[in-house]
């Protein structure tokens, strides 16, 4: 477990984070975090960011496979 010291910067506070942590966690400069209190911790979170579709196009190999699903015949009341 590393240690972090706070040091003054300007008129706040603040820490350095090592960047193995930063790789680990793919972190880069100007990332937003999001900080929390819990049970006496101060926990910080990446940003959720929506990936674009070319970010999530990639996720797949760059491709999109279209399939139709039956789901069966209707059991209530949908509207068709």
């Amino acid at each position: 477990m590393d240690q972090v010291a706070i040091r003054s910067w300007g008129n706040s506070q603040g820490i350095r984070i090592p960047k193995e942590i930063l790789a680990r966690m793919d972190l880069k400069v100007s990332d937003v975090l999001q900080i929390d209190i819990e049970n006496d911790a101060i926990v910080l979170r990446k940003q959720f960011v929506h990936k674009t579709f070319e970010e999530r196009l990639a996720q797949f190999g760059g491709k999109i496979t279209v399939t139709d699903f039956d789901w069966g015949e209707p059991a209530g009341r949908e509207i068709l």
